[in-house]
């Protein structure tokens, strides 16, 4: 059966109507309202719950009121974006114009997506406040106690000073003894395999230990072995022998990925200009491999300086032990709170530094494109 020109030409335009019919996301409007509105009504009760608690313990309600008025008003923000959403929507499926329409319908699928997100995040906000104040406010007690906080913060800052001392003397030995296992690790030739060998054991023993068992078996086992100088140091001293060892397998791999990502000509031209394997290492090698390792040793700079922590396994006064030793004598978790803070504001600005380094080389890798 033939179709004529007239009927293809009709079929077309009756297809090409089907596929670019316009959306009016009436559906997603219509939820992101739903949810902005059901959103606003739990963060009214959870910010009613927190003002109630205030007025209950004869606190300054002044504060507790301007900050139950704020969380109102920004789930209110999200409802009228559900609001422009609807309305947008209906403009979409009562608009003639085939293309008003489908500008009308982006702009109903984007507000609506946009009060949705906000509300999710409020809600997020709300279910923690509200897990703070249940129960008479008794998570908030135990682990948020301002005063026992401002009580022992000038303790536990002077015993963090121990975590300081640690990190800087360990981030120094491993980023030296790191470099020396990798550079182990890719010896070449038959004479090099012995030293790969123990290099290449030497990570696994050290990366398959947790870290808390390597600082427990140094704290602990060297002092009892009796040796000279070894039986005699400090807690601090075991503490970073034993993150170097751990840290060090790590980073090792870390230096080790980026030797292999210079490229063999680099080696080639050095050793023919007559450059002995180490000093095209030190010279070539090394350099152009530690410029695009630098985000991946900051990380595990960040991992360190948390990981001090540990030591207080093996009895040193850090500022952990110390905020243990706060908490037995109040009953109260505040004190390690206030450790827990400290490490986040300690390692959020590592943590944007490194994206910051991770952004600039991805701007010249596509400069380079």
């Amino acid at each position: 059966m033939t179709i004529s020109a007239p009927e293809a030409r009709g079929e077309r335009a009756s297809n090409w109507r089907a596929r670019n019919q316009v959306r009016a996301h009436a559906g997603r409007s219509l939820f992101a309202f739903l949810f902005a509105f059901a959103t606003l009504l739990a963060v009214a009760f959870t910010a009613h719950s927190i003002w109630s608690y205030v007025i209950a313990h004869g606190w300054d309600t002044l504060p507790s009121s301007i900050g139950a008025l704020v969380a109102t008003v920004l789930p209110l923000f999200a409802v009228a974006i559900a609001s422009y959403a609807l309305l947008q929507s209906l403009k979409s499926s009562k608009e003639k114009d085939i293309y008003l329409g489908r500008a009308f319908g982006a702009k109903a699928s984007d507000a609506s997506w946009k009060a949705i997100s906000y509300s999710a995040a409020l809600l997020i906000i709300c279910v923690f406040a509200w897990f703070l104040v249940v129960n008479d406010a008794a998570v908030s007690r135990t682990f948020f106690d301002v005063a026992l906080i401002a009580k022992s913060s000038a303790t536990v800052l002077k015993a963090f000073g121990t975590n300081i001392f640690i990190f800087v003397v360990s981030v120094i030995l491993i980023l030296i003894w790191a470099l020396v296992v990798a550079i182990a690790r890719t010896l070449p030739g038959d004479a090099g395999r012995p030293i790969r060998m123990i290099a290449i054991i030497y990570g696994d023993l050290f990366r398959g230990l947790p870290a808390i068992i390597t600082i427990y078996l140094i704290g602990f086992g060297l002092p009892l072995t009796g040796l000279p100088i070894l039986k005699d140091l400090s807690s601090n001293a075991y503490a970073i022998i034993a993150l170097t060892l751990t840290y060090g397998a790590y980073t090792s791999e870390v230096y080790r990925a980026g030797i292999e990502s210079v490229h063999p000509s680099q080696i080639a031209a050095a050793r023919s200009l007559g450059l002995s394997y180490f000093r095209t290492m030190r010279y070539v090698v090394v350099p152009q491999a530690v410029r695009g390792i630098v985000p991946s040793l900051m990380n595990n700079c960040i991992s360190l300086q948390k990981d001090t922590a540990l030591v207080a396994i093996i009895g040193t006064i850090d500022a952990f032990n110390q905020s243990k030793i706060i908490a037995s004598n109040y009953f109260n978790l505040s004190a390690v709170t206030t450790v827990a803070i400290i490490f986040i504001l300690i390692t959020i600005p590592q943590a944007r530094f490194v994206d910051r380094l991770i952004e600039r080389d991805r701007r010249k890798m596509r400069s380079g494109m």
